[in-house]
């Protein structure tokens, strides 16, 4: 099996079929320079976004880990989710991932890469 990873509308579209609330940002997030924190490792990574909408973290389901949070404003920017078996299909080794950013500065095949 293969993790699914939710990528900027992916990562919106995930949270609401897992009942998550998503909310309008004030001013969105678009162009690069964006630094996101790794909560495991505390590692801040710099993204590049488009996006005005972010996941309310306090509405994910029980079992969700929040693995990357914006360092400008505390939105949800990375989730894990190791219990959605039957709700998306069968759940790979370590969950499913979901990201709200692109990192920089090497974009592709290594993009989530922890």
């Amino acid at each position: 099996m293969l993790p699914v990873f939710g990528i900027c509308l992916g990562h919106q579209m995930m949270g609401l079929a897992l009942g998550a609330e998503i909310f309008k940002l004030p001013f969105g997030h678009h162009g690069g320079n964006h630094p996101v924190r790794h909560v495991e490792s505390g590692r801040v990574e710099i993204t590049s976004q488009n996006h005005n909408y972010a996941v309310v973290g306090e509405t994910l389901p029980e079992g969700s880990v929040v693995t990357h949070v914006n360092l400008n404003d505390g939105d949800v920017e990375g989730v894990r989710e190791p219990c959605t078996a039957g709700l998306l299909g069968p759940v790979p080794p370590g969950g499913r991932a979901r990201a709200a950013r692109r990192p920089l500065p090497l974009p592709g095949v290594h993009d989530l890469d922890a």
